[in-house]
């Protein structure tokens, strides 16, 4: 992996999670846009992060399936993602090919875990992008 794709990667996870922040108290505007973007952030964060640790990783959307990446390879989690990432999940999938929208977390928790997964892989790739 490269550090390109890392922080190309990150630079999209910020863009993800300013996407959540604009748009949450916007009632017009579905939680399932509210999850995908914030799925996304996290999703991106992660690879970002194993990417700029030369660790390869899977292309999915499957945040849990991505911090068991992270446990197998000894890349540590903020404990809030490690945890709860995995409620993002369906936003990725179920939102964009159609499917009852989840309803999982809500829009203040989904912006919780992009900030807190952009904010971590910021600081692992010690990166201002």
């Amino acid at each position: 992996m490269s550090r390109d794709l890392a922080e190309g990667l990150l630079a999209r996870a910020r863009d993800d999670a300013a996407a959540v922040r604009a748009v949450l108290t916007i009632t017009g505007v579905s939680d399932a846009i509210v999850g995908f973007h914030a799925q996304q952030a996290v999703e991106k964060s992660i690879k970002a992060v194993l990417a700029a640790n030369d660790h390869s990783f899977p292309f999915t959307h499957d945040l849990e399936g991505l911090v068991e990446r992270c446990h197998d390879v000894g890349v540590e989690l903020p404990e809030l993602v490690q945890h709860d990432a995995g409620l993002l999940t369906p936003y990725a999938v179920r939102h964009r090919y159609g499917g009852e929208p989840p309803a999982l977390v809500d829009r203040d928790s989904a912006l919780a875990l992009a900030s807190t997964a952009v904010a971590w892989a910021s600081d692992m790739l010690g990166s201002d992008v």
